[in-house]
C-alpha cells in the first residue's frame, strides 16, 4: 500500500502566496520525518506555473543542500529572474527556520504550435514488455498504478544490471487537462528509484539498506520536458546508472508515452556506508 495518497499529493500543488514573492504549501502526510524530494520537485513545477502566464516547465535544475522536516512549514521565495513573451526564468529557494533546504532554477516556455514531422526526431523507445505483461508493484511513494518491467526488485541484494524500468498510470480518475499537473506528478515520481538503480550492480547491497548500512540522500535532480503527455495514460520510465564512485552515484532516465519521448531526467545522490 502506498505511503501517501494522490489527493494529498495534488493538495501539495496548491501553493499559497503569503506576500509578494513568498509562497507556502503543505507537505505530504506520512509516517516519515523528512520531506520527500519528489514533493519539492512537484511544488517547484506548481510555482513555475503560478508565477508565469500560459507557460509550462521546459526544464528544472534542483539542489537539495539540507534535508527538510515534514513537521515544519516550508517557505518558498520565488525570484522572477526573466520574463519574455515565450520564455521565462524563475529561481526558487525553499527554507525552514531561515535555512535553505531546496533550490531550483526553472526555465518556462509557452507551448509551441505543432511542428512539422520533418523538424522532429527521437531515439526509439526501449524494447520493454508492455504494462499488461509487467508485474504490478507497490512503489510506496507513487500513489497510482505502477508495473515493473521483468519484476525487478530494487530491494534484492543480488548483483544485477544498472537498469530499471516501470510503467505507471493514474487509473482511478481522469486528471485535469492542465499540463502543469501532469508535469508535477511525473517530476515527483522520478525522484524515487534512482538510488536503487545505482546500487543494483553492487553485490550484497541494495536500496533496502538505506538508513541501516547506508546513508543515502539525493543531492541534485535535473529534468527536461520535451512533449505534452498525460499521467492518466500509460507512461514508461526507463533508468540507467553509468557510475557510482567517491560516495556519489549518478543515474539518468527517460519517460515515454505511446512511444514518444516526453521527458528526461538525471540525478546525483550521496551514498555512504554507515560506520558500525
Amino acid at each position: 500500500m502506498a505511503l501517501i495518497d494522490l489527493d494529498g499529493l495534488l493538495g501539495c500543488l496548491e501553493m499559497r502566496e503569503l506576500e509578494p514573492g513568498v509562497w507556502t504549501g503543505p507537505s505530504l502526510e506520512m509516517d516519515y520525518p523528512r520531506v520527500f524530494g519528489g514533493q519539492l520537485l512537484a511544488q517547484a513545477v506548481a510555482l513555475g506555473a503560478a508565477t508565469t502566464d500560459g507557460k509550462t516547465v521546459k526544464s528544472l535544475s534542483c539542489l537539495f543542500p539540507r534535508e527538510a522536516r515534514r513537521t515544519e512549514p516550508l517557505d518558498f521565495e520565488v525570484e522572477e529572474t526573466q520574463t519574455g513573451r515565450t520564455f521565462a526564468v524563475r529561481r526558487i529557494r525553499a527554507s525552514q527556520q531561515h535555512k535553505t533546504v531546496f533550490v531550483a532554477l526553472l526555465s518556462m516556455h509557452v507551448p509551441e504550435p505543432e511542428t512539422p514531422p520533418d523538424l522532429e526526431h527521437q531515439d526509439p523507445a526501449p524494447e520493454a514488455a508492455g504494462p499488461g505483461e509487467a508485474a504490478e508493484v507497490d512503489l510506496n511513494m507513487i500513489p497510482w498504478t505502477t508495473r515493473v518491467v521483468d519484476g525487478t526488485d530494487l530491494r534484492a541484494r543480488e548483483r544485477g544490471p544498472a537498469d530499471y524500468a516501470f510503467w505507471m498510470r493514474v487509473s482511478d480518475r481522469r486528471l485535469p487537462d492542465d499540463p502543469n499537473v501532469h508535469q508535477a506528478l511525473l517530476a515527483h515520481a522520478t525522484d524515487l528509484t534512482v538510488v536503487g538503480t545505482v546500487l543494483r550492480p553492487v553485490e550484497g547491497i541494495s536500496q533496502a539498506d538505506a538508513g541501516h548500512r547506508l546513508h543515502t540522500a539525493v543531492t541534485s535532480h535535473t529534468m527536461w520536458f520535451h512533449r505534452p503527455f498525460r499521467i492518466d495514460d500509460w507512461c514508461l520510465v526507463a533508468q540507467h546508472s553509468p557510475t557510482l564512485a567517491g560516495g556519489r552515484g549518478f543515474g539518468h532516465g527517460h519517460a515515454y508515452s505511446a512511444g514518444e519521448l516526453v521527458a528526461s531526467f538525471g540525478q546525483e545522490c550521496m551514498i555512504r556506508p554507515i560506520a558500525s
